[in-house]
């Protein structure tokens, strides 16, 4: 288990991490948001020793030093691959910093670059992939180790539908190693499917911890979908309804200003007969993400 307790970074006089604490337990996913310069990646490199900070920063209940390193698989969210490297010379090299024999690394290569779809041979050079292919590698060079700590800093970035979900596959199958995997992503979608947990800093401060359902169970089920032949005006005059946006076709988003008139909406609005759809949510991440980060508590 990844623990900190009572963060705090200061450049200058900018606070980048003001008392932040939160835990990283193994088998476990926890997902790292927040607007750009929440203190997202200081929180990483504090966790790498990349810098000084105050506080308390244990792996396993031990202080991270020099020997743990070999157990970390970090990716940066600057690409930092050598160019005139052949993709195999890149991977053994970055695995053997790891303190893994050349011997062990080669024989896998073929495998993963299968795994991630990596369009080139391990002969190819750095420089001669696309910028996709050379972010696969680097994932490549991330895990190939089995790392039992994770760290990825926005590891979609840049990646399409279909490699990101190459990527989602390595990472659930990285947590059934029983892994503690903590990554960073300002796509909501990509954490509600990934993560067990998230944490959201906001200017350095930690304003959400705790499991995705609780998280969003603590903004109440103040959205309903609906799918019925109503006029938008008509919906709109249910009781506590306080807006109403047209999805597609005859599919509406509600929202109330009290969760519990969901039973009376239902009597309402289908009298006792079928209806196609009808869904009470709490909102979205990516709705909870827009509040938190415009509210100062």
């Amino acid at each position: 288990m990844l623990t900190l307790e009572h963060l705090h970074k200061q450049f200058g006089n900018l606070t980048a991490l003001d008392d932040v604490s939160f835990k990283v337990p193994d088998g476990q996913i926890t997902g790292l948001i927040g607007q750009n310069g929440s203190g997202k990646s200081t929180t990483f490199h504090s966790i790498l020793n990349f810098l000084k900070y105050d506080g308390t920063i244990r792996w396993q209940g031990k202080p991270i030093t020099e020997s743990v390193f070999d157990e970390i698989g970090y990716l940066p969210e600057e690409r930092s691959l050598m160019p005139k490297l052949t993709i195999e010379q890149q991977i053994v090299y970055l695995a053997r910093l790891k303190d893994q024999p050349a011997k062990v690394i080669r024989p896998q290569i073929d495998n993963w670059l299968k795994k991630f779809a990596v369009k080139g041979k391990k002969t190819d050079r750095i420089k001669s992939l696309s910028k996709g292919n050379q972010q696969k590698v680097q994932l490549i060079c991330t895990l190939i180790h089995r790392p039992k700590l994770v760290i990825l800093d926005e590891p979609f970035s840049g990646l399409d539908p279909v490699n990101a979900d190459l990527l989602k596959q390595a990472i659930l199958e990285t947590k059934a190693q029983g892994a503690a995997i903590i990554f960073s992503s300002h796509d909501m979608a990509n954490v509600e499917s990934l993560c067990d947990q998230l944490v959201m800093l906001r200017t350095g401060d930690v304003v959400l911890n705790g499991s995705i359902t609780d998280v969003r169970n603590q903004f109440g089920r103040s959205e309903l979908y609906v799918t019925t032949d109503w006029s938008e005006e008509r919906l709109r005059q249910l009781p506590h309804v306080t807006d109403v946006n047209r999805l597609r076709g005859d599919r509406f988003l509600l929202r109330l200003d009290d969760e519990k008139a969901g039973p009376e909406i239902f009597q309402q609005l289908t009298n006792g007969q079928y209806i196609q759809e009808f869904s009470q949510q709490p909102p979205t991440l990516d709705e909870i993400f827009r509040m938190k980060a415009g509210i100062k508590q």
